[in-house]
């Protein structure tokens, strides 16, 4: 759960006599509540697609200052997509690792966001899977300019798959500016509604800026919301559950 003032500023002061949780209307006890900021094993999915040429440089940068932002106890994997997925850092928290990965990155080929989605779902589960000694929360933040057009899987396959996993996916869609050829209005459009989906049905969210130069402060206020969260837990009253 995040928590904002109105203003967009995050409260982190809360206790658990703060919050009440309902199932199909009936009022839970609150088991497990942790206001101390859980390590997150994090996904960086970066779009390379021949249309994200003149934006990869800047793209770079602001992927890399995220980097910077993660704790000792964080792991991140670096995922690079046009037709092919490549994972170019396993989860890691050396900072050169993953921004020597993130340099790496270079233009070329059409979109398989869903298959990119879907290989980091899956690295995911393994790197939680192996950490058994703390509870992991999960995150992917994918950064793309434009629909998918080469996946082999579906979007409500992915999607639910997404869904099913726990994983928060953060979404950043980038358009293409004026007189830039590669993505037209419609297949952004389609895009965008896609990112919505896959933001909103995971607990996440997305984000259109209108210029590259925005890019640093989105991916500041992803990190600042990942470091800003409770972790609520109950079990089920309902004996059928």
């Amino acid at each position: 759960v995040t928590v904002t003032e109105g203003t967009g500023k995050y409260v982190t002061d809360l206790t658990a006599q703060d919050f009440a949780v309902f199932e199909d209307g009936v009022k839970q006890d609150v088991t497990f509540f942790t206001r101390t900021n859980l390590p997150i094993a994090l996904a960086l999915l970066i779009d390379t697609r021949a249309s994200m040429e003149n934006k990869l440089p800047t793209a770079q940068e602001a992927a890399i200052g995220f980097a910077k932002r993660l704790r000792p106890q964080d792991l991140a994997e670096v995922v690079d997509f046009d037709s092919r997925v490549v994972v170019l850092q396993s989860f890691s928290n050396s900072l050169a690792e993953l921004e020597q990965a993130i340099r790496k990155t270079s233009a070329g080929g059409s979109t398989s966001l869903y298959n990119a989605v879907y290989i980091a779902l899956k690295d995911l589960k393994k790197i939680v899977a192996k950490s058994s000694d703390d509870i992991r929360r999960q995150a992917i933040v994918v950064l793309s300019d434009g629909e998918d057009t080469s996946s082999l899987l579906p979007f409500e396959e992915v999607l639910d798959l997404a869904k099913r996993s726990e994983t928060a996916i953060y979404s950043i869609g980038l358009r293409a500016g004026e007189g830039t050829s590669g993505v037209s209005a419609k297949g952004f459009k389609e895009a965008e509604f896609v990112m919505r989906q896959f933001s909103q049905e995971t607990g996440g969210r997305s984000f259109f800026p209108n210029q590259l130069s925005d890019l640093a402060g989105i991916y500041g206020q992803i990190s600042d919301e990942l470091s800003s969260q409770y972790t609520v837990g109950y079990t089920s009253k309902n004996p059928k559950r």
